[in-house]
Parts: C-alpha cells; structure tokens; sequence
C-alpha cells in the first residue's frame, strides 16, 4: 500500500517509519530541504530511542522515502497523512495554517480518489475546514474528483513512541464514508491482527477523543500535585497515598506520580486549545483552567523550595540541575521546567550548572550561555550550593553519592521527580527535600 506522510517532526516521522516496517511504501514529506537530505543519509532530527536504525532500515529496503514535493507523489498514494505542526496562537487556540495549506495542496493536485487523514491534533470541527479547503480548490480546477477526509490522532508517548506506535493500546480513526473506512481498515490490518483494538467514530468524535484524553491525563498530573503540597504541609506522605488511592480499581495507579510539573509538546497545548474550543462554543471549562493553574505554580516548586532553604540569597550561588528535557529518554525541553527554574534562578542572581545526557545541544539553543554546560553528572555539581533534579533520567538513580557530597559546597539536593529515598539521603548525610514527602 502506497501512503504519504506530510511532516517529518515527531509524529510525522515516527509514524511513518513504523508503516514502513510494517510493509507499507511510505514517502514522508517535508518542506524543509535540509531536513529531508538529513534522512536521506539516515541521520534522524529528533531523539527517539530506535527510530535511527529504524529509519535506516526502511530507507535501505527502499519501503522509506523523503521528499520536499507533495505534488510529486499524490498520483501514487492512497492516503495522505497530515502531520503538520500545530502551534498554538496567541490566544492558546490552535493554529491551523499548516493543516489547511496540506489541504489546498491536495485539493489542487489529486486526480483521483484520495482519502486526506489528519494526525495532528486539531481542534474539533477542523475536518469540516479540511474538507472545504480540498474543495475548493477542485471547484477552482473545474473538476469533480471524489476525496474523503479522516481523523487518526496519535498518542504516542515520546521516549516510547515505537513500542506505542507498533503495539498500540487502541487506534482511533474518524471516518465519514465506508470507502474510506475499507482503505484505513486495509492500512491498520496488520495491526488488528494482533487484536488491537482500532476503534472507528465519526470526525469530530475522533479529534476529541486526543484533546480529552491529553486533558484528562494532564487533570490527573494537577491533582496529584495539589495533594502533595497538602500532604507537605500536614505530614502525609503522598507516595502512601498515591499507592492508596491508585489500589482503587475505578482510580488505577497510571499518572498519579506527584513532580514539578508536566510540560513537553502536547499536554500544555492541547489543554490550552480545549479550554479555546469551549470558550470558542460558548463554555468554560473551569477544571481544566485550574489544571493550568496548578502546573504553572508547580513549575516553580523546586526554586521556591532552593530559595526557601537559602532565605531568598541565592546571589552568587552555585546550583547545579540534572535533567533538562521535559521527561526522560527525549531531548524535547518544550514548556520543561528547566526552563522556568533556570529562569528564576538568572533572576535570583545564581551561577547555574547543567547537565543532561541528551538534551544539552537543544538546550544551548534555547538558553545560550545563561548557563555552564557540565561535561558529565559529577562535573556539574562539583562545588555546587545545590543540586536540582528535574528530570528522572535511569542515570540519576543510582550515582556515587560519595563523590556528589565531597564535591559539593553544601550538600543540598532537592529532587523534583521524587527519585530518591528521603531516610537514605538523610542516612547519608544530605539535606533532601522532595515532593509531598517530609
């Protein structure tokens, strides 16, 4: 089956590869032209554990390719996948120039039956935009060609994206004709015969499913945090609690794990565009504002704890952070909290250290030379006044603590993502400070 996938960004990309492996002929298409001959020499943009040989894979069995030109490849394909960028404006909603120019292009160029399917998270109500914009541009040819239009939202998990892509725990795909449920049921069946469950809905279910269940997992985050600041201030301790309340079959034990705050490219966008699309129709989604509420205050936990500790004189002190991706096992540091702490502590007047074990290259692009770049995890707190940890890379689990506290000024750790054990830390002579635990 001949497919192509129009943006080769995280979704686009992994997508696309992991058709290929599966025997699909998949051309991805990027308008960036350094970007495709980067792939071209099966050398991959983003961080993705197993995508490089993956992609080197296909493109070596000729399954794979990459392309700067959309037109040259819709006389081939069945299916056009979108899986463009889409930022949020201003105002939090989403923008949808780049979906809409795939669609135009399309419309534009078909000359025969062509099923556009969107997996970019778009708000609800955009395939109506979708269809429009396809036709209209076959109205301008004078020309009557049949299209449909689908929604499939991912939900790939980055640092996993693979495992989810290959062995998904469903696959929703929103469809308004049975022309085009047959040609994605023919895509999605080596997939179905595995007994995943691929779940068909009409369009505007399927682009609400992505945007609630982000929500929803985003609401869970919040939560969490909101108990373990009260488990701090009354001497709970949340991990009992998180174990108490997740036996509960109705709750489950999955994103209840208290941190300082969610970020990456998906939760905070996607719950801005929800909360837009309600005010948009006339609603307000109060829980979800709050959810907001609770993440950027979050965000600032870990400083406020350091400022607290140093009585707000952090001028001149040296902090050390390890983590600066968002999450483990990606480079990604969109809406990290690095980012806002690294921030807080420039402002404060410290010298910050830093390290990560992959995103350092992404995080001298953002931040520049506001920070030192350690060589490894030990290098960056060696005369340290604090250690910040803010992300729960493997690596951070298990260092020489030995080493940590001779070479710090002050032996002062306070973990973010509640990796450590609060009584070992202290055993071993450290000031600990954690997430809702004393």
């Amino acid at each position: 089956m001949n497919i192509a996938i129009v943006g080769t960004g995280y979704v686009g990309l992994v997508s696309g590869t992991c058709f290929a492996e599966m025997g699909a002929n998949v051309t991805c298409v990027d308008v960036d032209q350094k970007k495709v001959d980067m792939l071209l020499k099966g050398i991959v943009p983003i961080y993705e554990p197993g995508l490089d040989e993956m992609v080197q894979r296909n493109v070596k069995e000729g399954r794979l390719h990459f392309t700067t030109d959309l037109t040259s490849v819709l006389e081939d394909v069945e299916v056009v996948f979108s899986a463009v960028g889409t930022p949020p404006d201003e105002d939090g909603s989403a923008d949808l120039h780049y979906v809409l120019q795939v669609a135009h292009t399309v419309g534009a160029n078909i000359n025969k039956y062509t099923v556009l399917v969107t997996k970019s998270t778009v708000p609800v109500g955009t395939a109506k935009k979708v269809k429009a914009a396809i036709q209209e541009e076959l109205d301008k040819r004078g020309v009557d060609i049949p299209f449909d239009v689908a929604s499939n939202p991912e939900f790939l998990k980055e640092g996993a994206a693979i495992k989810d892509f290959m062995s998904p725990d469903r696959v929703v795909v929103g469809v308004e004709s049975d022309r085009a449920k047959e040609l994605l049921v023919k895509l999605y069946r080596p997939f179905m015969m595995n007994n995943f469950r691929v779940i068909f809905t009409d369009i505007p279910s399927a682009e609400m499913i992505k945007y609630a269940a982000n929500s929803m997992l985003a609401t869970r985050i919040s939560f969490m945090n909101d108990i373990a600041n009260l488990c701090e201030l009354i001497g709970a301790d949340v991990n009992m609690v998180r174990k108490g309340i997740g036996a509960d079959t109705r709750i489950g034990n999955k994103f209840l794990y208290p941190g300082c705050g969610y970020g990456g490219s998906c939760f905070p966008k996607d719950v801005k565009a929800l909360i837009k699309t309600a005010e948009k129709n006339g609603y307000d989604m109060k829980v979800l504002k709050a959810v907001e509420a609770v993440n950027a205050s979050q965000k600032e936990v870990v400083f406020k704890k350091l400022n607290n500790y140093y009585q707000g004189k952090l001028k001149g002190k040296k902090i050390a952070i390890w983590g600066l991706s968002f999450k483990a096992e990606t480079d990604d540091m969109r809406e990290a909290t690095s980012l806002i702490t690294i921030e807080l502590l420039k402002q404060a007047g410290a010298n910050i250290c830093v390290f990560d074990p992959v995103a350092m290259e992404e995080c001298q692009r953002r931040v520049g030379d506001a920070v030192v770049y350690a060589t490894d995890m030990y290098d960056a707190v060696l005369d340290a006044d604090a250690l910040l940890v803010l992300t729960e890379w493997k690596q951070f689990r298990l260092p020489s603590w030995g080493v940590v506290k001779k070479s710090m000024n002050t032996p002062l750790v306070i973990d973010g993502r509640n990796i450590f054990v609060p009584n070992d830390m202290k055993a071993l002579g450290f000031e600990y400070h954690s997430i809702g635990r004393k």
